[in-house]
């Protein structure tokens, strides 16, 4: 590959294209996410498509730091937008349906939940999490709307592109199928973020990289690059005891992220590039809880290397004639 560009790509301080960036370029402000549970369940669970669901999962679905399931969503959204001004204490907000599949309900149902975030002071938006599975056709017609009169996203757990892990962490899904929702998805230019994960069982980081080429080239505009936490009372803990799984060591990871954000297109926005898990159902690996010293390792790697997002990237050549 040849690189598009010689001189660093910067976006604010950052070598790569950042959600805060992004938001303020957008808004004009900060902007953060309100992390939502609105009681939905997965059909990896319940037995529509699968059982168990996929083997990293916690109990929460995913929303360890969402908003408490017993309470109505518009208390959910106060306390968690309140615990963020702490940090923020100026800022708008995106409603971010987080916990386990947010588009398994109704239309109906949906329009519930999501209408009345969107009326909540300071809203500039919505974020929704959900399966590729999980899009029908009425579904994709009621977030077209919702995307022409806000500022929408999707979020889709694709974590890897290997069938053979998808098997191992039960994913229950395939990689053609996530790219079909992608284009049911963008036919409305409805933006995406698709969720990849390293570290999964039995991948190297030759598999690893692969994934983030795969999305690279995929027709998203966001991505999540998750760290596997391994966290207590999940199905993985078995794979874990039967030594299918290897932590990352930290400096492993940080090259591998760096790698990766050499390969994404530019304009791709970067939502996340770590994670953390609640620090007592966390197994390993424990350097994650240090989620600032990774960013900063992050950054500096970058600095090293004078690299930069899209550093390696090339655009996809056009077609040629028929």
């Amino acid at each position: 590959m040849n690189a598009i560009t010689t001189d660093p790509l910067l976006w604010g301080d950052k070598r790569f294209h950042t959600w805060n960036y992004e938001m303020r370029r957008q808004f004009g402000e900060k902007v953060f996410k309100v992390m939502l549970d609105a009681g939905f369940t997965c059909p990896n669970r319940d037995g529509k498509i699968a059982t168990g669901g996929c083997t990293f999962c916690s109990a929460r679905g995913s929303g360890d730091f969402a908003g408490r399931r017993r309470d109505d969503l518009v208390t959910q959204f106060n306390t968690i937008r309140d615990r963020q001004h702490q940090k923020w204490p100026d800022a708008k907000y995106i409603g971010y349906f987080q916990a386990y599949t947010n588009t398994y309900a109704p239309v109906d149902e949906l329009r519930e939940y999501y209408e009345v975030i969107l009326q909540q002071p300071g809203v500039v938006g919505l974020s929704i999490a959900t399966r590729p599975d999980c899009l029908p056709d009425d579904v994709v017609e009621y977030l077209a709307e919702l995307n022409e009169r806000t500022y929408l996203w999707v979020e889709m757990g694709l974590q890897t592109i290997h069938e053979s892990t998808s098997t191992l962490i039960n994913r229950a899904h395939d990689t053609q199928c996530y790219t079909d929702a992608v284009a049911k998805l963008r036919k409305h230019n409805i933006r995406t973020c698709a969720h990849i994960i390293y570290g999964l069982p039995q991948e190297t980081d030759d598999m690893m990289i692969e994934t983030g080429k795969a999305v690279a080239a995929m027709d998203v505009q966001g991505i999540k690059i998750h760290l596997l936490h391994l966290m207590r009372k999940t199905p993985m803990v078995k794979q874990y005891e039967a030594g299918l799984l290897r932590f990352l060591e930290q400096d492993e990871y940080i090259k591998l992220i760096v790698d990766t954000l050499e390969l994404l297109p530019p304009e791709m926005i970067v939502h996340r590039l770590t994670g953390d898990a609640p620090r007592d159902l966390l197994i390993g690996p424990m350097w994650s809880l240090k989620k600032w010293e990774v960013l900063n390792a992050i950054d500096a790697e970058l600095k090293r290397r004078d690299t930069w997002q899209g550093k390696l990237w090339t655009p996809a050549a056009p077609a040629g004639p028929a």
